[in-house]
């Protein structure tokens, strides 16, 4: 396993103690090649050194004046609540917040952003300032939502979403676009292999590259033929898999709903029961008093 991203892989906008708050942040949940943080910031203005991640801020309010570089090449605008900054890896930057603000920040590695672009040239990142997305800003607050209820058995959903965004800025949002390419499904042997490793392993969190690593694929390529294959991420594929299962002993075992919550992968029984009451609309409890 690579080590997890953290604090020393940004670019130092996060360890400003004085002027920026932190709510909550990936560190130590072993997020290999995602760093998130949400917090709370205060004006400043500073320069910091350049970091080996792509930083994309999500503004949470707002509006605020926000002045990137200095002298004559300084650009200034009042971004609005969902407006976007991002700023590529290997660069130094110089920034100054005008007022208080809320924001969400994702240091994407590089491994990360080069392998979901999928082609055979290095992608380079635009510099951006208040631009705004739609799909990155729920994505964003997915990522936020996912850290606050934070489980080991989430770990292939926070896989997809970490390809999916790292995906998408490489298409919308690099100096030069990417031409997304026709994608071909599965075939049925990378299929079965996968759907085995996956029956084999519903009680244990399941990386996504380990799924890649049955299909012999890379990651962005087999979360992009998975769901062309069976018109469902592979996170919502496996989850619907332990749901199944859960049913299944519900119905017909005798083990304590809680010992089935771990056997089909849940953190515990009161994660099953939220799953389950979301998905199914219904509750452990009530399907097996049906039987």
């Amino acid at each position: 396993m690579a080590p997890e991203l953290s604090l020393r892989d940004t670019n130092g906008i996060l360890r400003r103690g004085s002027t920026v708050r932190p709510m909550r942040s990936s560190a130590g949940l072993g997020w290999e090649r995602l760093y998130v943080s949400a917090q709370s910031e205060q004006p400043y203005q500073a320069s910091f050194d350049a970091a080996g991640t792509h930083v994309l801020i999500l503004h949470l309010d707002g509006p605020v004046r926000v002045v990137r570089g200095e002298g004559k090449a300084a650009k200034a605008r009042r971004i609005p609540a969902g407006g976007l900054f991002l700023h590529p890896a290997g660069r130094e930057l110089t920034v100054e917040l005008g007022g208080r603000l809320d924001t969400i920040h994702a240091y994407l590695s590089d491994t990360l952003l080069q392998e979901a672009a999928g082609g055979e040239s290095p992608i380079e990142l635009a510099e951006e300032l208040g631009s705004a997305d739609q799909l990155i800003e729920q994505l964003m607050l997915s990522l936020d939502s996912t850290l606050r209820q934070w489980e080991p058995s989430a770990l292939t959903y926070l896989d997809h979403l970490s390809t999916l965004l790292a995906a998408h800025l490489a298409r919308r949002h690099s100096v030069v676009s990417v031409v997304p390419q026709p994608i071909a499904g599965l075939s049925p042997r990378q299929f079965d292999a996968v759907r085995e490793l996956m029956d084999q392993r519903l009680a244990d969190p399941v990386p996504l590259a380990e799924l890649a690593g049955a299909a012999a694929l890379s990651v962005s390529q087999f979360a992009r033929q998975f769901k062309v294959r069976t018109g469902e991420s592979p996170h919502r594929f496996l989850m619907r898999l332990r749901l199944d299962q859960a049913c299944r002993l519900l119905r017909t075992g005798t083990l304590s709903i809680a010992e089935i919550a771990l056997r089909c992968g849940f953190s515990h029984q009161e994660h099953l029961t939220r799953v389950m009451r979301a998905q199914l609309a219904t509750t452990p409890g009530a399907i097996r008093r049906s039987t």
